[in-house]
């Protein structure tokens, strides 16, 4: 990535969801590229785990919830804020599963909150961070732009409803928001241990089998981080120069795989004789569910930096001196 880029210097941004796993990555990048960076942190104090590159003393931080609007109102007006990046939500699906309610607060009305702010303030850009999972189930793959959002369980449900309502605040409003939809992103620092990736990188090292809960045949996209990190500045770098608000974006590297081929390479990379245990579990999720890039990468000119192989083996180098320094 360019982190150099004279778009960014001294721009003041404001990142919900800056403490996460994908959060900490854009804000490293943010702050590399010269950007005064505002960040909201949920609850009053840091999770110092959460902060392995010691940013702390780099952001201004506002402590509250997409719950209080007047809050994100005050920070969008203290700080000075044109550009947004909304990354904020509940993303587990098994959590989605069991307190959809909890999911449809912080994921939906979250995202109608921060909206609403904005839409009284000057802010010259917003990009929601979205998901291939507000598509829901199609019969028919690749995904792109044009299918329709029709979610049907309530992680799905509420990924469907944020970025129509996203929608709606460029129609109705003018609001200039775009929307960037994601596979499975994966890298280091991603402490959700519940996800295949660090789960099964985990495992091999404690020597455990590492546990499929599907059969191992569900196909998806496996996204590297940092190439999520370039997708969301290039495309908010690009929005008015394009005029392209309003509009959603797929980012993907298109080499789809599935749940065993990942596990599969990770016990190869690992030099591990270990055999995965398939518990064959999960049943009502879609079987193939990947996406087509294709429109970002005609009209953004945006390629992906790794393809899976090289961003898995710089993922378990990351998880190895983790593990080796303790958690």
């Amino acid at each position: 990535m360019n982190s150099m880029n004279p778009f960014w210097k001294d721009r003041n941004v404001l990142v919900t969801g800056c403490t996460g796993f994908l959060g900490r990555y854009l804000v490293n990048e943010l702050t590399k590229s010269g950007v005064n960076v505002t960040g909201l942190i949920r609850g009053k104090g840091l999770n110092s785990s959460s902060f392995h590159e010691d940013l702390c003393s780099n952001i201004n931080y506002v402590h509250g919830t997409l719950a209080d609007l007047p809050m994100i109102q005050e920070a969008l007006e203290k700080y000075e804020i044109d550009t947004v990046f909304h990354l904020a939500a509940q993303s587990i699906v098994g959590t989605a599963n069991q307190n959809p309610v909890h999911t449809f607060e912080t994921n939906i009305r979250g995202t109608w909150n921060l909206l609403e702010a904005c839409r009284h303030h000057p802010v010259k850009r917003i990009i929601i961070t979205s998901s291939e999972k507000s598509y829901g189930h199609h019969t028919r793959v690749p995904l792109d732009e044009t299918f329709p959002l029709q979610g049907r369980q309530p992680y799905d449900v509420s990924k469907s409803c944020a970025d129509l309502i996203a929608h709606t605040y460029f129609y109705t409003y003018k609001l200039p928001v775009c929307i960037t939809r994601f596979g499975n992103v994966y890298g280091g620092g991603d402490l959700n241990f519940n996800r295949i990736i660090p789960q099964t990188i985990r495992s091999i090292i404690h020597h455990e089998s590492p546990v499929i809960r599907s059969d191992g045949t569900f196909v998806r996209d496996y996204f590297h981080v940092e190439d999520a990190v370039y997708a969301m500045m290039l495309l908010a770098e690009k929005m008015e120069e394009l005029e392209i608000s309003g509009e959603a974006f797929n980012f993907s590297n298109e080499k789809p795989l599935s749940v065993l081929d990942v596990v599969t390479k990770i016990l190869t990379v690992m030099n591990s004789d270990l055999h995965p245990i398939i518990l064959k579990l999960a049943n009502n999720e879609s079987k193939q569910q990947f996406l087509s890039a294709q429109k970002a990468e005609e009209l953004l000119g945006w390629k992906p930096i790794f393809n899976f192989d090289a961003g898995l083996k710089r993922t378990i180098e990351w998880y190895k001196e983790y593990f080796r320094l303790g958690e």
